[in-house]
């Protein structure tokens, strides 16, 4: 299998410009870059050695890091993404399209640059035979953007997979993503026009994400829905000292560090602690 990640980098002064000709204002926290994509990386071949080829996907060259290994293979927006959709600085319009990515495997791995593994995995954790291993939740309600796109995702996966509408929609973990490729193109062959219906430049409530490739999975029989070991932090919610005894002694394979709007004195104090316990 091979693993996909996006990233972007919020501090690079030409993706700044070209956020600020299409956006007129500065980019929002959520932009910001931790400066541990080669510690993810690293992470990823040490925990996960089944993985074969790391494709990075990237909006411009001036966003990719320097000292990034060089078996890591760069994707540009404009080599999978339509121009009509460029510049984007939605991630759910570039989950969209990753399966377009040249010489992709079957079974791919779609990582977001916050989420890191600490422990050794095994292929087993993410696909058994046909089916790949995730948990799913069932929700009635949308409050909050996020939500919202979970719920319009579950709606297409319906519609992609034949499934009658319903009131509730599934969800599956935030965390690592296992994928099959010839799933993507199965729901983008049965319900393409109405993901490029909902495809906008920065993110808004009619969005769909990545789940929708995950739901179809789930209503096609081809989902073990059992938990994936992942332990999601958010940093509003935690203190520096925290993390770093969590990090110390990890109880799950994965970690999702989700980032907050906080001052930049308290942000150095997370990177700090995140890097030391990623490099050991």
């Amino acid at each position: 299998m091979d693993a996909v990640i996006t990233y972007v980098n919020g501090a690079d002064p030409a993706w700044q410009a070209l956020y600020a000709a299409h956006n007129g204002q500065e980019p929002a926290k959520r932009f910001r870059d931790w400066g541990l994509l080669p510690l993810q990386i690293a992470a990823i071949r040490r925990y996960l050695p089944f993985v074969e080829k790391i494709f990075l996907v990237v909006s411009l060259p001036s966003q990719v890091p320097a000292g990034l290994p060089a078996d890591v293979e760069v994707v540009l927006h404009k080599e999978i993404i339509p121009a009509r959709y460029l510049p984007t600085f939605n991630s759910t319009a570039i989950e969209m399209f990753l399966h377009r990515i040249p010489g992709l495997d079957s079974r791919f791995l779609y990582i977001n640059d916050d989420c890191i593994p600490v422990m050794p995995c095994a292929e087993s954790d993410f696909f058994m035979g046909n089916k790949i291993v995730k948990g799913f939740s069932k929700h009635l309600f949308s409050f909050g953007q996020y939500k919202k796109h979970c719920r319009n995702s579950d709606r297409l996966a319906r519609k992609a997979a034949r499934r009658l509408p319903w009131m509730v929609y599934v969800r599956p973990q935030h965390t690592a993503s296992p994928m099959f490729l010839d799933a993507c193109e199965a729901v983008w062959s049965r319900v393409g026009s109405r993901i490029e219906a909902t495809i906008t430049p920065d993110r808004e409530d009619c969005n769909v994400n990545q789940n929708i490739f995950q739901d179809y999975l789930y209503y096609k029989g081809r989902v073990v829905n059992l938990r994936m070991s992942n332990k999601h932090i958010s940093l509003g919610a935690t203190s520096p000292r925290k993390l770093a005894r969590y990090l110390a002694n990890p109880t799950e394979k994965w970690v999702c560090i989700n980032d907050v709007e906080m001052p930049e004195k308290r942000a150095d104090a997370f990177r700090k602690v995140i890097s030391e316990a990623l490099s050991v």
